[in-house]
């Protein structure tokens, strides 16, 4: 798109369908590469990217042309096929519904990868849930609790 000038940055959050402990730490690196490689044949970057057993958090840097429902839908569809063929579970794996999506701006960068980044010293802390609600609050999303998790 000629003359089209954008600075999109978006934190990205979903977790594993009834928010189970399925993502282990020994398929990490595996997976986020190949979440990373999904990002990125969309064109678009990826800033940070880190999961804990039971959720998975991305920092984009997002292109006009595409929405983020678009993406977060191919990022679901293929890594949860990737998960499944690659039989990580004796049981069908599965994102849940959903997803959280955050934007933030320049300035904001730095910060935003570090929290990404330190996701396990976070959690020693707070739950997702816990971190899920007070995200949805910071940005003043309206939500009804029983629809954000469907345990």
């Amino acid at each position: 798109m000629a003359n089209t000038y954008t600075q999109l940055y978006v934190h990205i959050v979903f977790s594993v369908k009834g928010r189970l402990n399925r993502l282990k730490s020994e398929n990490k690196e595996i997976l986020h590469k190949y979440i990373t490689a999904i990002v990125q044949k969309h064109k678009i970057k990826m800033m940070a990217i880190n999961s804990m057993p039971d959720h998975i958090h991305m920092f984009i840097g997002l292109r006009p042309d595409i929405t983020i429902s678009e993406i977060v839908h191919d990022i679901k569809h293929s890594s949860t096929n990737f998960i499944n063929d690659k039989k990580w579970f004796q049981h069908k794996f599965n994102w849940q519904e959903g997803f959280g999506a955050f934007t933030y701006s320049q300035s904001q960068i730095n910060n935003v990868v570090k929290y990404i980044l330190n996701q396990e010293k976070h959690h020693h802390k707070k739950s997702f849930k816990e971190e899920y609600i007070e995200l949805l609050k910071l940005f003043k999303i309206n939500y009804d609790e029983k629809y954000i998790f469907d345990i």
